[in-house]
């Protein structure tokens, strides 16, 4: 049997400073009104960077109920059209404070897209800061479930990041992963986790497979896709929040779709 207890808190070293800026669509300017879309988070001693987009469907229907009329593709393309601004900032020179690289950065923004004033925040190392920034103040919040009652992929990311720390593997993985090199350009997908091993390529995506079973198609192609046109060899885990149970139609579905793709 596995062990799925919760991991206990993993002792870290003194807390960093970071700075963050939350990402905000306003579709009606006039109006004013916004709702929280991604987070930026920024290390100012080393210029490195963390980005953080809505991607998952429950998180742009959200959106939608606020504001029937967004244009998602505007959204989904953001993150791909940003991280190449950032590229663009350092490759003219602009380096140094965060607040020098944004104001360079936003003039490339939509009118709809807007970022927040900066602010402060403390944590351990970006990944783990971006991942709670983003739950504070863009993930969409759940009730709080009893113990056992399966979660989304957000609570499931949070858990596998928890068990990497506790491995000391965490700062060897590269985080969120994009795809689209080996599908399609401006494919919006990501891997949670990569990691090289002896000349070995691998990837963990986790699937919560209570709210989101059709996403193991996705994971499925995906990993067809990369054991086609990649130049090195892969291997792929899927991490579910519960067990597959044969009896059960639509966890016969997804072990099956992902059992097929080698994963």
């Amino acid at each position: 049997m596995i062990d799925i207890s919760p991991p206990a808190p993993l002792e870290t070293d003194h807390d960093r400073n970071f700075v963050y800026y939350v990402v905000r669509y306003v579709p009606d300017l006039v109006r004013g009104e916004w709702i929280n879309i991604g987070v930026l988070l920024f290390d100012p001693d080393s210029n490195a960077r963390r980005f953080r987009l809505i991607e998952e469907e429950q998180e742009f229907r959200r959106v939608r109920r606020t504001h029937p009329e967004v244009d998602e593709r505007v959204i989904r393309l953001l993150q791909e059209s940003l991280e190449s601004r950032f590229a663009a900032a350092f490759t003219a020179g602009i380096s140094g404070e965060s607040e020098r690289i944004v104001s360079y950065w936003d003039t490339a923004l939509s009118n709809t897209v807007q970022l927040s004033s900066a602010r402060a925040s403390q944590g351990p190392d970006l990944d783990s800061e971006i991942d709670r920034l983003y739950g504070d103040h863009v993930a969409v919040h759940r009730a709080v479930a009893r113990t056992g009652v399966p979660g989304s992929r957000g609570n499931l990311r949070g858990y596998c990041s928890e068990v990497f720390r506790q491995a000391r593997l965490w700062d060897r993985l590269e985080k969120r992963v994009p795809v689209a090199e080996f599908t399609f350009p401006g494919d919006p997908m990501r891997l949670d986790v990569s990691y090289r091993r002896n000349g070995t390529r691998g990837f963990v995506q986790t699937i919560s497979v209570s709210h989101s079973p059709g996403d193991a198609k996705m994971l499925a192609y995906t990993a067809q896709r990369i054991h086609e046109k990649a130049r090195f060899a892969s291997e792929f885990t899927a991490v579910t929040d519960l067990a597959l149970s044969a009896d059960n139609a639509r966890h016969r579905f997804v072990r099956e779709t992902l059992r097929d793709a080698g994963i």
